[in-house]
């Protein structure tokens, strides 16, 4: 792929498109001769970057391997705390636990959860069974049966590794949230039903991020030795995301 294809995908929408749910913040940059507009979300007194969908998933999986934070200190380097205190925030607020991200659903099958407001799609991922949305029109929702799923807060741990301990521990206590693989896949937080099952995916995220966490980076140093970390880096250490909070 040549470089500047990394700059010709949207980080949001422009703001003249004024049917989106939050108009964003930011400014017109060039890279590699791309013109990006560099946005992001004002949300829970943060202004970070969306995803597509809003999940934990999409914003620290590419992170489990590569360190963005150190070789793109300006965009990721600011935006994956942010996007981890956003999620926490949200969670706690509405539910009393957090880490949002698809998974399996308590009352079986698969689905998306996630954020609403730190994802580029227009009806984005929720974070609760009830699917309850933040519009202008309803800036403030109830939200009921929120379903957060251990992986996520795994991944979290990568950049909050307090704040995302506690909340596992919260969640173990609460809930019949743990079996002989560890923790189940996914929690309804209100009605307490758990999808205990383990998902090959999310269980692999949990042990990559671990192995981070414990080794201080060790994963990420066996991935990018050699060709990775001489096509990458040059690449995303320019960029520059929104201004800061």
């Amino acid at each position: 792929m040549p470089p500047e294809s990394y700059y010709q995908a949207w980080r949001t929408f422009p703001p003249d498109w004024d049917w989106q749910e939050i108009i964003p913040v930011g400014e017109w940059h060039t890279y590699l001769g791309v013109d990006v507009y560099e946005g992001a979300y004002d949300y829970l007194g943060h202004r970070t970057v969306p995803g597509w969908g809003g999940s934990m998933f999409e914003e620290l999986m590419p992170n489990v391997f590569v360190p963005e934070e150190i070789w793109a200190p300006d965009s990721w380097g600011k935006n994956h705390p942010r996007h981890v205190a956003v999620q926490r925030q949200h969670g706690l607020d509405a539910y009393g636990y957090w880490g949002f991200s698809p998974a399996s659903h308590p009352a079986g099958g698969y689905s998306e959860w996630g954020v609403d407001a730190l994802g580029l799609k227009p009806d984005g991922y929720f974070s609760d069974i009830e699917h309850t949305d933040r519009t202008r029109e309803n800036p403030d929702p109830t939200y009921g049966d929120g379903v957060v799923t251990p992986h996520a807060a795994f991944l979290a741990m990568m950049h909050d590794r307090e704040a995302a301990i506690s909340n596992l521990v919260a969640i173990e206590r609460d809930f019949d949230s743990y079996g002989p693989g560890g923790f189940y896949d996914a929690i309804a937080t209100r009605s307490g039903q758990v999808a205990k099952r383990y998902l090959a995916l999310d269980q692999a995220m949990i042990l990559g991020a671990l192995g981070n966490v414990l080794t201080d980076g060790g994963l990420r140093r066996y991935f990018t030795q050699g060709e990775v970390a001489r096509h990458v880096r040059p690449v995303i250490a320019p960029e520059v995301f929104a201004p800061t909070d």
